[in-house]
């Protein structure tokens, strides 16, 4: 029988407010382990658990910045503030829903952080009025917007961070900003000011977040850093952005072994750099496929090349009918045309990269994963 439907089980507490705390710990099992584990944690609607970061993710967030003081402009459930509370003296969290402040206040003295101070209150109005100045503002503006819904552009967001920036350097001199994957990182430099680095933040290949560093007064060039976080790893790639677009691509056709970047890679747009690096042939300019004589500790999938068709009639007959994974990289077919076209089932050990080579010939890559 439902929660709902039953008779109240706690004095004081109804069935509904119950179910909230059951659904919402359930979100935090893997997510957010020190929460889940911690007797008396108290756990707001699970959306606010859907729209924080993760442990793994805040970690690497509060690993990047330390100092004595740091104001969390729009604090929310509180976990990006609990992990900057251990790299800084004083964490000033904001956060205009009341319930949801107290619910952080709440929890930062259940886990014993007792240097990080709840105000529930607009973090702009905040900074209008208090004397306080900070060595860090972290920001996470909210990417949905009452008329547009789901946005993409920073000015969109809440709060409009490009409207509000010489608010913010009023009072910091360096802003952590945590932004949407869907944003477009030059898009973003535009919108904003004294940009330094953008860290595009993967976990297991999945993009999470991007995280831009601000510098009053910077005007270098500006530092792309990747990660790929893993439960015991990390995968990281960095390069500069201006270097990015003097580079010439080095294009090659299939040798021994084939390469994918790891999804921040591909995120970040560091094509030429990562060729570049680790001095791999591409395959093709906008394919993003890379290809060595000899095995490399690439960033991303690594596989050996059992052998290279044509994309024709004949180049496909022995693949049709057979089982294999099947990915495309600048192919004008997608995966499902693929695999109805020439009736290729799903799964096995063979990998199927259908894309273009340096001479816009389509091609079809036969490959074993490497381990």
């Amino acid at each position: 029988m439902s929660v709902l439907l039953k008779k109240p089980l706690f004095e004081g507490i109804s069935q509904k407010e119950l179910v909230i705390q059951l659904e919402s710990k359930k979100k935090c099992g893997e997510k957010l382990p020190t929460w889940f584990q911690t007797p008396t944690i108290y756990y707001p609607p699970k959306l606010h658990i859907e729209q924080t970061s993760s442990e793994q993710t805040a970690g690497y967030k509060a690993s990047l910045i330390q100092g004595k003081k740091l104001l969390d402009l729009t604090g929310g459930f509180g976990v990006d503030s609990y992990f900057f509370s251990f790299q800084f003296e004083a964490i000033f969290h904001c956060e205009m829903n009341t319930d949801l402040s107290q619910i952080a206040d709440h929890n930062f003295m259940v886990l014993d952080r007792k240097n990080i101070t709840c105000i529930p209150s607009d973090g702009l109005d905040f900074l209008k009025t208090t004397e306080h100045t900070f060595d860090w503002i972290f920001v996470d503006p909210s990417r949905r917007n009452d008329k547009k819904g789901k946005v993409f552009l920073l000015e969109d967001c809440l709060p409009n961070l490009p409207k509000h920036l010489p608010l913010l350097f009023e009072k910091a001199s360096r802003i952590l900003i945590k932004t949407s994957p869907l944003l477009d990182i030059k898009q973003g430099i535009q919108e904003l000011k004294f940009v330094k680095e953008i860290h595009v933040v993967a976990v297991q290949n999945e993009v999470k977040e991007l995280l831009y560093i601000l510098e009053q007064g910077y005007a270098e060039e500006v530092r792309i850093k990747t990660v790929n976080l893993f439960q015991d790893q990390q995968d990281c790639f960095d390069f500069d952005l201006q270097d990015e677009q003097r580079i010439n691509v080095q294009l090659g056709i299939p040798k021994n072994y084939l390469y994918e970047p790891n999804a921040a890679i591909l995120k970040s747009g560091g094509f030429k750099s990562i060729g570049k690096s680790f001095e791999v042939g591409k395959l093709h300019q906008h394919s993003h496929l890379y290809t060595s004589e000899n095995r490399l500790n690439f960033p991303g999938r690594a596989f050996k090349i059992v052998e290279v068709l044509p994309y024709s009639k004949n180049g496909m007959k022995s693949l049709s009918n057979s089982k294999a994974n099947v990915s495309t990289r600048n192919f004008p077919l997608s995966v499902s045309e693929l695999r109805k076209k020439h009736k290729i089932k799903d799964g096995g050990e063979t990998y199927l990269f259908f894309t273009t080579d340096k001479d816009n010939k389509r091609i079809v890559i036969v490959s074993q994963k490497c381990n």
